[in-house]
């Protein structure tokens, strides 16, 4: 099990160096080591088996890859990149299947079903919870322009950003309980009018 995720954290920390955009502020490699962190602290809190533990962390590795190939999308990218690994790494189909569908779960809107798609879902946004938050709305922010053309004044990227962190619920009971807190000091620090 451990020599398959060290294989998988090899290949992507090499694959994303070598291949990701400067331009990707938010989606680069910090982002990556980031999901892969939350991904075991809401896993292990979650209680997940080994197997969830090892699709989860799997999933986490691999799912923004498809960056390096498009920003709209770019989850259908990642399976991809994820399948051709898994399959000359002889997974499972199963195993395979279950980690295609913890990456496809992180499309936004996010619609997780199963337990290990809700902790990838939460890991994924887990940068909501930071004391540094303004970071990483800051990199999005830069995102959107450079890739999507989407420019915002301060006030309208305020509402934006507050709509999206109170409309936004974590799925785990981890997240609900723990995570949701520090969320919400963030929303204050915000001073969302809501």
């Amino acid at each position: 099990m451990n020599n398959l995720i060290e294989a998988v954290s090899n290949y992507v920390i090499l694959f994303l160096t070598e291949n990701l955009s400067d331009q990707l502020s938010f989606h680069n490699i910090s982002h990556t080591y980031e999901v892969v962190g939350a991904s075991r602290e809401i896993g292990t809190q979650t209680n997940l088996s080994q197997e969830e533990m090892l699709i989860v962390q799997v999933a986490a590795w691999f799912h923004d890859c498809g960056y390096i190939n498009t920003y709209i999308g770019h989850e259908e990218e990642s399976k991809k990149i994820a399948k051709g690994f898994l399959e000359n790494f002889d997974c499972q189909k199963n195993f395979i299947d279950k980690v295609l569908s913890c990456i496809e779960s992180t499309k936004y809107p996010q619609n997780p079903s199963s337990l290990i798609e809700k902790v990838l879902c939460d890991a994924d946004l887990y940068h909501f919870t930071r004391t540094d938050y303004s970071r990483y709305e800051n990199a999005i922010r830069q995102e959107f322009e450079q890739y999507l053309g989407l420019i915002y004044t301060d006030e309208e990227w305020l509402i934006k950003n507050c709509n999206f962190l109170t409309s936004h619920s974590y799925y785990t009971d981890y997240g609900q309980k723990i995570l949701m807190k520090f969320k919400e000091v963030n929303i204050q620090l915000m001073n969302c009018s809501q």
